[in-house]
């Protein structure tokens, strides 16, 4: 009798139905935890994201089968309720003053979705369907709520590898886009200091989320759930009566959501999903698509450069992807490269927030078309 106990407690265990695709996955799971902890890449998403996937890939625990808690957590993956409300903290903590200072960089930001499209074509080529390919593709605007929110309606099996890849890319932003941006732009255009922003006023600031809210929504109805939360968010920032609202949108709702997002997105990283052919497609679609997005925002750049007369710095139009503020920083450290006086900042946040806007909108008509 006793040792009968003892066998059923050590078929219970979990070394008995370990494979090596698990222990290969939580070795993955481990790489993104050591790059999220000591190389401090994008750690607020990858470490929960990292996690899930390691809780996702130990046997017999039941925490993504119906009834376990990430089961019910993933619940507002499914139903898109988190990504919206990521958007309404990141509107809360966003200032859109570059962008109305300079109108004209809304066309950097929507130039830099470039990406999205050229990939969507190209997952087609490789025999994606239509649903897969845009998902895959969205992961061009570098921005991963976004990339989530589309591939949870659209293509909800390959979820796992295009959040880690869509993630993944936005960490490495500092190392992926200066190659691009410096092969594609000259010394001297590298060079050009930008005037200073002009101040815009704060009855700007509150109009312009509603404006936003209503123009977006009636082109692009699909895009309402993610504009409408981002512009909610800056508007309880920009309005000044709501401080306590937009604190918490600030802070705490957005963590709270960003944990509960991360960490079962990532547990849908299975060994039986993830460990694929597709998702080393995805991996390379993915890095295709930011490429061309940076690149689609220089050549833009390079355009307003060529009109203005030399007034805008091609540079800034690398930070038109949505990964703020990230890219609108690797804009200023490779403007500084090659002028110490230059300071772009600024000047690259206007597209930066612009790609927010791009990515959602670019969402809302891929979901208009699919689904």
């Amino acid at each position: 009798m006793v040792w009968q106990s003892i066998l059923e407690l050590v078929q219970a265990m979990g070394f008995s139905a370990l494979t090596w695709q698990q222990v290969l996955m939580m070795g993955v799971a481990g790489f993104l935890i050591y790059l999220a902890v000591v190389k401090k890449y994008e750690p607020l998403l990858l470490l929960p994201i990292s996690f899930g996937m390691l809780l996702a890939n130990l046997p017999l625990t039941g925490l993504m089968e119906e009834g376990g808690l990430l089961y019910w957590l993933y619940r507002g993956v499914k139903l898109g309720i988190y990504p919206p409300l990521i958007f309404l903290g990141i509107g809360a903590m966003t200032d859109f003053g570059p962008l109305l200072a300079n109108p004209s960089t809304l066309f950097l930001g929507a130039a830099a979705q470039l990406g999205i499209f050229i990939t969507f074509l190209g997952a087609l080529a490789l025999g994606f369907t239509p649903e897969q390919a845009a998902s895959i593709g969205i992961i061009g605007g570098a921005d991963g709520p976004t990339a989530i929110y589309v591939t949870s309606k659209l293509a909800p099996d390959l979820l796992g590898p295009i959040a880690v890849a869509a993630y993944s890319y936005m960490a490495l932003v500092p190392i992926i886009q200066p190659p691009i941006m410096r092969a594609l732009t000259t010394k001297k255009e590298r060079e050009v200091m930008m005037e200073q922003l002009k101040p815009v006023s704060r009855t700007s600031k509150v109009l312009f989320p509603i404006i936003v809210t209503v123009a977006a929504s009636l082109f692009v109805p699909a895009a309402a759930p993610l504009i409408g939360m981002l512009m909610l968010g800056n508007l309880l920032r920009e309005s000044g009566v709501v401080e306590r609202l937009a604190k918490t949108a600030q802070n705490e709702l957005i963590n709270i959501v960003t944990i509960f997002l991360a960490v079962t997105v990532g547990a849908t990283a299975s060994a039986e999903r993830f460990l694929q052919v597709q998702t080393l497609q995805i991996i390379a679609l993915g890095l295709i698509a930011f490429g061309f997005g940076t690149a689609g925002g220089v050549m833009l750049g390079k355009l307003m450069y060529k009109l203005t007369g030399g007034k805008v710095n091609p540079l800034i139009g690398s930070a038109g992807v949505s990964a703020v503020p990230m890219a609108a920083r690797v804009s200023q450290v490779v403007g500084q490269q090659s002028n110490p006086r230059n300071y772009l900042l600024m000047h690259a946040m206007g597209p930066n927030v612009a790609g927010v806007i791009g990515s959602a909108v670019a969402a809302g008509v891929l979901l208009a078309m699919l689904q």
